[in-house]
């Protein structure tokens, strides 16, 4: 079992900027490929930025492609998402998500996930 616990989420106004993290803890003795996943009231879940278990590899989704970038520190069980010129588009409740994988490219589909945080809100305002 891994725990997925994520931080970082706020208020921030058009333009702004946050850093979201993901802190992993029980068995993160696996290899993981890891994601952020984000859903606003009354819409479905959709995928945001996922890496690779070894961090060689990222992909995004085309909305947040340029502004938002995703990283990892394994010695640190730690996932990072930092997400520049924020849009009020991009308000949504954010998810980490993590798949025990050796894959070189990640998982973009949420049904492929076994662990899930519990999320952080985002809100942008205009």
């Amino acid at each position: 079992q891994v725990q997925l616990v994520e931080s970082g989420g706020g208020l921030v106004q058009a333009g702004g900027s946050l850093r979201l993290s993901c802190a992993a803890s029980g068995r993160t003795d696996s290899s993981y490929a890891m994601a952020w996943f984000r859903q606003a009231p009354g819409k479905e879940r959709e995928f945001v930025a996922a890496i690779s278990w070894s961090g060689g590899f990222t992909t995004y989704a085309d909305s947040v492609k340029g502004r938002f970038t995703i990283s990892r520190v394994n010695a640190k069980n730690t996932v990072y998402l930092q997400m520049n010129s924020l849009k009020p588009e991009d308000t949504a409740v954010y998810y980490c998500a993590a798949e025990p994988t050796l894959a070189a490219h990640p998982p973009r589909f949420p049904y492929v996930y076994d662990y899930w945080g519990q999320g952080t809100q985002v809100t942008v305002s205009s």
